[in-house]
């Protein structure tokens, strides 16, 4: 089978709730099929957007089946196995991979604001991972999980262990660590990926990230950039990106995880945009501006339904 080497726009699924915080399993068919009609190249599922930390084990296992089920090798998926052990990471990663998930994504292990491991053991943690899979680990280098990881133990990893090749990078200054990161791990950093729902998207392009994993609401906007940098018109896409840029940050800043739900629920893709407590739901004032923004940029979204 060909090697292949995921490059492109995976944005986040929500987790679609009805009204009453039940999984909402039409209505979560229902986004992906808008994520893909939408261009994204790729989906990510059961990530920190997807509200994963707010799900049961066995309600975990139903969207993870229902999504890639219903996604039929349209595109690829990369499944979030992020767990504290490491025997229920790999577990996880493994049930993704027979699923069918093109690659897993998973966070160093950590645990509330205190508990956290020392480097050595953090390899082998993934050693064990990549022991057990035969698809990519995509390391998410990210504040949340309070763990500094330098670019330097990031290129060891993507050198010395063998499925460790993408690295989803958000941390403070990520287009810099990006840059070490390919200078140090070359050929073996397959994916320098950049996060935080798009963000930082310019710079990380221009450090030569090759994926972006933005929020689901607007995988056509997202795309517009990218694929403007890619072709070389970088003026172009320096021009969309400050065109999106209002709305990036109203999902970055402002509505978190709600966001492309709200856009979503607006535009009849799916019929709550409900997240679970004790996330509260967005203000009327806030959800108001966030549709304000969103409306003259004409997105998908707003009129996949209608």
């Amino acid at each position: 089978m060909a090697h292949t080497i995921h490059k492109g726009v995976f944005p986040v699924a929500p987790t679609v709730f009805d009204q009453e915080g039940r999984l909402d399993l039409e209505g979560q068919r229902r986004a992906i099929d808008f994520m893909i009609d939408a261009g994204s190249t790729g989906i990510a599922i059961l990530a920190n957007f997807s509200e994963q930390f707010s799900l049961t084990d066995s309600e975990r296992e139903v969207i993870q089946r229902t999504v890639l089920e219903h996604v039929a090798g349209r595109v690829p998926v990369i499944v979030t196995t992020t767990h504290f052990s490491t025997q229920a990471c790999a577990a996880r990663s493994r049930e993704a991979q027979a699923q069918g998930a093109a690659m897993v994504m998973v966070l160093p292990p950590y645990h509330g604001a205190t508990i956290r491991v020392e480097q050595e053991r953090i390899r082998e943690f993934y050693q064990s991972i990549s022991d057990q899979i035969d698809i990519p680990i995509m390391v998410q280098d990210a504040p949340i999980s309070g763990t500094a990881m330098s670019a330097e133990f990031l290129a060891s990893m993507a050198r010395e262990i063998d499925n460790v090749s993408y690295f989803k990078i958000e941390t403070a200054q990520a287009a810099a660590k990006l840059r070490k990161l390919i200078q140090l791990g070359g050929d073996a950093v397959e994916g320098p990926w950049d996060g935080e729902e798009g963000i930082t998207l310019l710079p990380d392009l221009q450090a030569g990230a090759t994926g972006a994993m933005s929020g689901g609401g607007y995988p056509d906007g997202i795309r517009s950039i990218f694929d403007a940098y890619a072709k070389g018109s970088t003026d172009l896409a320096a021009g969309l990106y400050q065109k999106w840029l209002p709305l990036i940050n109203y999902e970055n800043r402002q509505c978190g995880p709600a966001t492309c739900k709200i856009l979503m629920k607006e535009g009849g893709v799916i019929r709550s945009d409900h997240v679970r407590h004790p996330f509260a739901p967005v203000p009327p004032a806030i959800r108001a501006g966030l549709l304000e923004v969103a409306r003259p940029l004409d997105p998908l979204v707003l009129r996949w339904a209608r």
